[in-house]
């Protein structure tokens, strides 16, 4: 008989022998409390790999007499969700009610999650979704208010040294060294599922002896918490972003490596750095937009060792460069004035006369070439439609470039 992984062996049946997530499983708190008093609702698990999801769900389903049926939204579907609300009916015939686990929700599309809502606002189906993913970014507005969204969070050393006990004891490996229950601890980054692969693999192994040298290299090849498409990959991008906008060179070296170490390509972060550069930087610093630019343009010439640095470089400027995010705001209040104004007609003053008949209609008649005049600059003339009148969306900060910029803009808006 074929055994079973570590992991599903290991996997607790009760709550009481789950480890972590006391802040939702300890006396009186939330989850706990539907547990123990089986006031099953519908939710969604969110959590990082590793903090328990599955196993949670299957214990929270263990408490209720009925049809229990799990879905993986990479292998099924809409056409398996049927095929569940079928078998839901006819335990619902017998007064048995139905869980549905949908193990990485978030994977389904936001009309697929559709097809949950009628079985759920009916009470054929509670629903337990698991996602590692935001739910507020993955899932529809109308699902996600038919949810109660419980967190789960990274476990803890103390409960990670539970499961890696456990673990040991199941394999029958004797591991004494503290040191090196600490290295694995520590490897597996809050993710219990690490722990216990860990611990499989050493036990197939076959070593000799336990010792730091024969564990080291299993432990070597760390799994990386970067996932390009995930929650925590959007954290770091936003640590990063932040670190520059607030001046901190060290700060935005760091999330840089932290990303550049866990996979993420260094293109991603200087497309990052050029919306910095005109977001927060803007005409305080016009240079940052070239300076990150050539950064970009020597990673794809140099390749990634050099390459990474020319982005480091540019990250370190961006960090210390002055701050302005007056072209931003502007952009936005001329692109929200535009959609409300979008059929105001250009004056004619502005129009082209690139026809006759364009001339005789009064196609650029008034019209001031401001090369012409003094200072190159036609003072008074207007350029904003009639109805709408003269606006003024530019208000430079007093830092960097914008200083000069702003004593420019004051001379050319009140000119008398």
């Amino acid at each position: 008989m074929t055994q079973p992984p570590l992991a599903e062996a290991l996997r607790p049946k009760n709550i009481d022998d789950f480890s972590g997530q006391e802040h939702l499983l300890g006396p009186g708190c939330a989850l706990r409390q539907v547990i123990d008093n089986n006031q099953l609702h519908s939710m969604v698990l969110w959590g990082p790999s590793g903090s328990g999801k599955t196993t949670l769900a299957k214990i929270i389903s263990s408490q209720t007499d009925g049809y229990y049926a799990e879905l993986s939204a990479v292998l099924g579907g809409v056409k398996e969700l049927r095929d569940i609300v079928e078998n839901a009916k006819k335990f619902e015939n017998i007064g048995k009610k139905t869980i549905l686990f949908v193990d990485e929700i978030h994977r389904f599309n936001k009309s697929q999650q559709d097809a949950f809502l009628p079985h759920i606002e009916s009470g054929l189906i509670t629903l337990i979704g698991a996602t590692t993913e935001n739910p507020s970014f993955e899932l529809n507005s109308a699902l996600l208010s038919r949810l109660s969204v419980y967190i789960l969070n990274p476990l803890d050393e103390a409960s990670l040294n539970q499961i890696l006990s456990r673990a040991l004891d199941h394999e029958s490996l004797d591991l004494n060294d503290e040191s090196i229950k600490s290295q694995i601890v520590s490897s597996s980054k809050g993710d219990a599922r690490r722990v216990i692969n860990i611990v499989e693999q050493i036990s197939l192994a076959n070593l000799g002896s336990l010792d730091a040298n024969s564990i080291g290299k299993i432990l070597q090849d760390k799994i990386s918490s970067f996932d390009k498409n995930g929650d925590i990959f959007y954290q770091q991008l936003s640590a990063f972003h932040k670190s520059v906008r607030g001046s901190s060179p060290d700060g935005a070296l760091y999330w840089m490596a932290r990303m550049l170490v866990g996979g993420c390509e260094a293109t991603i972060i200087a497309r990052r750095l050029l919306a910095i550069a005109s977001e927060d930087i803007g005409n305080a610093d016009p240079r940052a937009l070239e300076i990150t630019l050539n950064a970009w343009n020597i990673y794809s010439r140099v390749g990634q060792k050099e390459g990474d640095r020319a982005i480091a470089q540019a990250a370190v400027y961006c960090a210390v460069a002055p701050k302005s995010n007056a072209l931003y705001l502007a952009f936005n209040a001329a692109m929200d004035e535009a959609k409300s104004t979008c059929d105001l007609p250009v004056p004619k003053h502005l129009c082209n006369p690139t026809t006759s008949l364009m001339k005789d209609l009064g196609h650029g008649d008034g019209y001031r070439y401001a090369h012409d005049e003094s200072g190159g600059v036609a003072v008074g003339q207007k350029y904003f439609p009639e109805r709408l009148g003269e606006r003024e969306y530019y208000f430079p900060t007093e830092r960097g470039l914008e200083i000069k910029i702003s004593e420019k803009l004051k001379q050319l808006r009140d000119p008398g």
